[in-house]
């Protein structure tokens, strides 16, 4: 049984690629009781990494979330606020049904559903659609079959009903998340590509700190970077990647530009190099920053090392683009 995070939780780990791919993706929450600060039903839509759009039941009304928004004609908010308020009635709904389901009459539990498209630099494109309960998922679109697989048994029923040949509810989504989807998309871009594609290189800092034991725990922080998709890591002799000892999560500056901390544990020996690995979309070429002892702490804007070519590894696109190419695997 796979988890799923709450929408709250899940927003941490938005992530647009590199290049000139892009993704545009809806969130939608619904709880069973009104919670402090938390409205019965709620849906945000993202391209890339910047929130677009918001609607929730308090303010009934789909609102711009960015600047470049605003750009799309008035006829778009009144449509989208009808749809939302249509997915309000649905989802407040699927909540109550889907505690049936599980037998249980009391307590806050809350209904999700995650969608969206992503468009490469290739020309190429793919989309997802994922429905969980209570932080755990309970259904998703195969989108090899165009079918909805269950995840867990409580979720066969819904399954079976919507693969049925009167329902379809699959071949439906498929002709929505290669058209629509990816036609706003491309209307979303166009309007946003000026500060989607902003680019701005990350400054780097590393650390270490050696214990009584021998032990030194090196720190990189990568800071001030745009856009948020990254990698960065610590490598051993240029080659071999180093475990993990610590990551944060990939977290927002005020001035709209992200930051990231990586630290490892590891006992040196003589004629060993460590250094931060930083790849961006930003830099023509991966940074490696190495780390000397004598220079406890080294700030770096960044000036980029060449290595050798079978040296460099591609950076890694976190989040969506993982689900949805775990999903082609399937």
């Amino acid at each position: 049984m796979r988890k799923m995070s709450p929408l709250i939780v899940l927003l941490l780990h938005l992530s647009a690629g590199y290049c000139d791919s892009h993704f545009l993706q809806y969130y939608h929450l619904a709880v069973s009781a009104p919670v402090s600060g938390l409205p019965e039903y709620s849906s945000v839509g993202y391209v890339d990494d910047q929130q677009i759009v918001n609607y929730n039941s308090d303010s009934r009304r789909s609102k711009p979330k960015v600047r470049w928004m605003e750009k799309i004609e008035p006829e778009y908010w009144e449509t989208n606020t009808q749809t939302e308020k249509g997915n309000e009635a649905l989802y407040k709904n699927r909540v109550k049904v889907t505690m049936d389901h599980f037998k249980q009459t009391e307590g806050f539990h809350y209904f999700q559903v995650m969608h969206g498209c992503e468009l490469r630099d290739d020309g190429s494109f793919t989309g997802y659609l994922q429905y969980g309960y209570d932080g755990r998922e309970l259904l998703y679109l195969d989108t090899q079959t165009w079918t909805f697989m269950p995840s867990i048994p409580e979720a066969q029923i819904t399954t079976q009903t919507w693969n049925s040949p009167e329902v379809q509810w699959g071949k439906r989504m498929k002709i929505y998340l290669e058209n629509e989807c990816i036609e706003g998309l491309q209307k979303h871009v166009k309007n946003g590509r000026e500060d989607l594609e902003r680019r701005v290189q990350p400054k780097v800092k590393i650390s270490g700190q050696e214990s009584d034991d021998g032990i030194l725990t090196l720190h990189c922080l990568a800071h001030r970077f745009h856009p948020r998709a990254v990698d960065v890591k610590w490598v051993k002799n240029m080659v071999d990647d180093v475990p993990t000892y610590e990551t944060t999560h990939v977290l927002p500056n005020p001035d709209g530009t992200y930051q990231i901390r990586v630290s490892v544990d590891v006992r040196p020996k003589e004629g060993d190099t460590y250094s931060c690995y930083v790849d961006h979309s930003s830099l023509t070429e991966p940074l490696h920053i190495v780390w000397e002892p004598k220079q406890p702490s080294v700030w770096v804007i960044p000036v980029i090392i060449t290595v050798v070519a079978s040296l460099l590894l591609a950076g890694g696109i976190a989040g969506f683009l993982v689900y949805i190419r775990h999903r082609d695997k399937r």
